[in-house]
């Protein structure tokens, strides 16, 4: 039997939504600083994924500038009624600063996923993960977890509220009420609600983004309640499993096949070997489920049964069967992998979407594919701690074994101009190699370390001429090197080795992204120096 390996969105894709419109599969995920905002992916069997241009690609839609990692764009909702997709989002300004957070939620819609997305339309900032359900009588309704200020550690999530919305006011109406406050895991947040045979289903993150990390299942014949915990909670979660692969298990969504199938997206993560250190991030997996007296269970994974104990599974296998296998899967008896190598180059009308900026939509004068046709140039911006013009394109880290390499041509004048390659995480916990000045050597390369918020840069090399520079970076499983050369050929490694583990949620202690890879150029000068990349190329190794 075909089974499709898990995750099937390798790195950082978090807090998976998602949703099927007839034959099609759509899964949107969690971006935070990152922009575009909101990733969308699309299938037709659950096996390959086609990335969809990100929705929230326009400052009237989405504006991040001054936020702080791991703000913005939270547990996004997909959703489909009335000809319509609805795409409910949270654009969090502020969190992790004591007691209060900040999270205006919005609404945005439109008649096909490539957009155009209308204006959005605010909805509340009770709390954040706010998910639109719509019931089979036409009315909407809007759920949220509550964020309470006043309350100490796991208190402040003090349940989920429900209000409905209204599509003629554009706007919340009627009472709200709270409907579910989680179960004795605590923290609860991410919900979805579902109906099915009469039922009313929550589903509900909870335990923290961390290892103890789970979704509950909660059920009732009243859209408001009460909703009676399942009996065997929490339907999904890895925690007391330090054995299994996929760790972090939970904040999950559900939607049926055409035929009546069940599947549950997730979200996970992968530790280094040895460590606790998810340097991919939190990634997305799917498993089947079954219902057995109209409750939701993890479908059992071939050859396994009921634990002798009377216990079900709750952890989630390596690999499920998919609704649909296609006969040229079934002719080669395996599925393609989730990752490929791939080389982008910078000859066309339009940025690959696989790359991502910070924080705001992307100025043409600083991200230009024209000003010299075949590259891509890059406008020097802010330094790489800003929160506000960075200069940076990149692409998630997706396997834990890869390179990186860029042609950069680049004529620096000033210490204060540098562009080159980097491996980051976030404005405290990156690596750069950079191409600067130096006012005895030239044109020289260094590599900036940015750990814990301390800077380190190490000794200059010379790099002779005014000609192109090939840069590179290698990383295997937990530690990387940069490199460069001066003809795409010969290769010189620079130092230090590079911890990835740095580049993690954990190492930072309170994070939820996940490591990049990229390109940028840095002007602190007068932000007018402007760096050429002719290719970027990522290598699964």
């Amino acid at each position: 039997m075909l089974r499709v390996k898990n995750p099937v969105l390798p790195g950082f894709h978090a807090d998976p939504s998602i949703l099927r419109v007839g034959n099609e599969y759509y899964i949107a995920n969690s971006t935070f600083e990152w922009y575009p905002g909101v990733e969308i992916h699309r299938s037709r069997d659950m096996v390959t994924w086609e990335k969809v241009a990100s929705p929230l690609s326009e400052k009237r839609l989405l504006d991040m500038d001054g936020a702080l990692a791991s703000c913005g764009i939270w547990a996004p909702c997909l959703s489909w009624s009335d000809g319509l997709f609805y795409l409910i989002y949270t654009n969090v300004r502020s969190w992790n600063a004591g007691a209060w957070k900040d999270t205006p939620n919005y609404l945005t819609t439109a008649s096909s996923i490539e957009g155009p997305w209308s204006d959005p339309v605010y909805l509340n900032s009770s709390g954040f993960d706010p998910s639109l359900f719509h019931d089979d009588d036409g009315r909407k309704w809007l759920v949220n977890m509550e964020w309470d200020w006043r309350k100490t550690g796991s208190h402040q999530f003090s349940g989920i509220l429900l209000q409905e919305y209204s599509t003629e006011q554009k706007a919340l109406v009627g009472p709200i009420q709270k409907i579910y406050p989680g179960s004795e895991i605590g923290m609860v947040e991410g919900p979805h609600l579902y109906k099915k045979n009469g039922w009313y289903y929550i589903f509900a993150a909870e335990g923290g983004t961390s290892y103890e990390h789970a979704m509950s299942v909660g059920r009732s014949r009243c859209l408001t309640g009460p909703y009676e915990f399942h009996p065997h909670n929490p339907l999904l979660s890895s925690y007391g499993h330090p054995e299994i692969r996929l760790q972090k298990s939970g904040h999950a969504s559900w939607c049926d096949t055409p035929d009546g199938r069940s599947y549950l997206a997730f979200l996970c993560g992968r530790p280094l070997p040895g460590t606790l250190d998810c340097v991919l991030g939190r990634e997305t997996s799917i498993v089947e489920l079954e219902w057995r007296d109209d409750w939701p269970y993890l479908k059992p994974a071939p050859g396994e049964e009921l634990f002798p104990s009377g216990a079900v599974r709750n952890w989630p296998a390596d690999s499920f069967e998919p609704p649909v296998i296609l006969d040229e899967y079934r002719k080669k008896g395996e599925f393609p992998p989730a990752t490929k190598s791939i080389e982008y180059r910078f000859d066309g009308s339009a940025i690959h979407p696989d790359f991502k900026n910070l924080r705001t939509e992307r100025d043409p004068e600083v991200y230009s594919l024209t000003s010299r046709p075949g590259f891509l140039s890059l406008r020097g911006g802010q330094s790489p701690v800003s929160h506000w013009g960075q200069s940076l394109l990149a692409r998630r880290q997706t396997d834990f074994s890869f390179s990186a390499e860029t042609k950069l041509e680049f004529a620096p004048t000033s210490f204060q101009h540098l562009a080159g390659l980097c491996w980051r995480y976030d404005e405290t916990n990156q690596y750069l190699c950079a191409l600067t000045f130096d006012e005895n050597l030239g044109r020289v390369l260094k590599v900036l370390t940015f750990v814990d918020r301390q800077f380190m840069h190490y000794d200059p090399v010379p790099v002779p001429g005014d000609g192109p520079v090939w840069l590179g970076l290698t990383v295997q499983v937990d530690s990387g090197r940069f490199r460069y050369s001066p003809d795409g050929k010969t290769w010189r490694i620079l130092r230090p080795v590079l911890s990835a583990a740095v580049l993690s949620d954990e190492f930072g202690g309170m994070g939820f992204t996940g490591a990049f890879t990229g390109m940028f150029c840095i002007d602190t000068l007068d932000y007018t120096a402007r760096a050429y990349f002719e290719s970027f190329k990522y290598t699964v190794l």
